[in-house]
């Protein structure tokens, strides 16, 4: 039933969309946020002419948006960016995979699963899919924050965000200049990989680089332990060369000062299409008064996603794990 009805709303919102996109001659993606405004709204802006207010509104008729359970729309606006980004989009925008965004969210819920509410921030929010599938998956009341520097991105994870009814404040600014923000008990990210361009920003980091531009993700990582508590944990989806490229030895040296590894859990190299982008997820904790470090990480080789006995198999070793983790906490 769920898969008809992402597949229904994915439907509508492709042909709607596609329709605001001829009429405009504008791309795909600002022709969907155009769409998605109108959707939350239930109403035609102002700024669209006679012609396409006509078609939009009959659109509108056709769908009931509470027919749809949250993780349905959230499902069915992800396969309509996806379309989008498909041939426009730099690698580094690509939206995380649905079955990677799951797996964050299960080790998110684990790993805050004491606390009474939960501050979570995403430094690369992007259209916030992986946020919000996080948010869905934490038990606990959540104050969310995101941050996007794309003008795009950051009005569809808006607008993604308000159909889904889950609660977010954005920041639409650089990642790595400072945030209005208080420290959080959970940060998630799905880390940009590449060069920052600015390197009079980058001198403020401890990771910069000695000689020529600083590593982009070397200095997210950085930054996001700036606007975590000390204690609290940080997810990132990283590429897996990480740790092996030639400012390393720097980026280890900062980790082992001011977190604790917690864990490593590969992702199955089935999920992506070369070698090459295989990416893991890590888990740290900032340091605090009361933390420790970890005799044993989690350290996991996932199994192929569509191999359910043997990811039920790892899913259980991993509970596991975190049964005594917890115990040793408390201990």
């Amino acid at each position: 039933m769920e898969n008809t009805n992402v597949e229904k709303l994915y439907t509508w919102l492709d042909k709607t969309a596609e329709t605001i996109q001829l009429h405009d001659n504008k791309p795909y993606l600002d022709s969907l946020a155009t769409l998605l405004e109108c959707l939350f709204y239930q109403d035609v802006t102002d700024d669209i002419d006679d012609i396409l207010t006509q078609k939009i509104q009959k659109a509108l008729q056709e769908i009931k948006l509470s027919h749809f359970q949250t993780v349905e729309i959230r499902g069915a606006i992800q396969l309509a960016i996806l379309k989008g980004m498909k041939d426009s989009t730099q690698q580094q925008h690509l939206m995380t995979p649905d079955t990677v965004a799951l797996l964050v969210g299960y080790l998110a819920e684990k790993l805050t699963k004491n606390k009474e509410k939960v501050r979570i921030f995403d430094p690369a929010s992007g259209t916030a899919n992986l946020l919000t599938s996080v948010m869905n998956q934490i038990k606990q009341p959540t104050e969310a924050f995101g941050s996007e520097v794309d003008p795009t991105l950051i009005k569809l994870s808006l607008l993604n965000a308000n159909l889904q009814k889950v609660k977010v404040d954005f920041f639409h600014q650089d990642s790595l200049r400072p945030f209005l923000m208080d420290p959080v008990d959970l940060i998630v990210a799905d880390l940009p990989v590449g060069y920052y361009p600015d390197d009079i920003r980058a001198s403020d980091y401890a990771l910069k680089a000695d000689n020529g531009h600083s590593y982009s993700h070397h200095l997210f990582i950085e930054q996001c332990l700036r606007y975590t508590e000390n204690g609290g944990y940080l997810i990132f989806v990283i590429p897996e060369f990480l740790f092996d490229s030639d400012q390393s030895d720097k980026l280890h040296a900062f980790l082992q000062e001011n977190a604790h590894i917690i864990g490593v859990l590969r992702l199955p190299e089935s999920a992506f299409k070369s070698k090459r982008n295989i990416k893991s997820i890590l888990v740290l904790q900032k340091k605090g008064n009361n933390t420790s470090t970890q005799k044993q990480p989690l350290l996991v080789n996932l199994p192929s996603f569509k191999d359910a006995k043997a990811m039920d198999n790892i899913l259980n070793q991993i509970n596991g794990w975190f049964r005594e983790y917890f115990d040793c906490e408390v201990d």
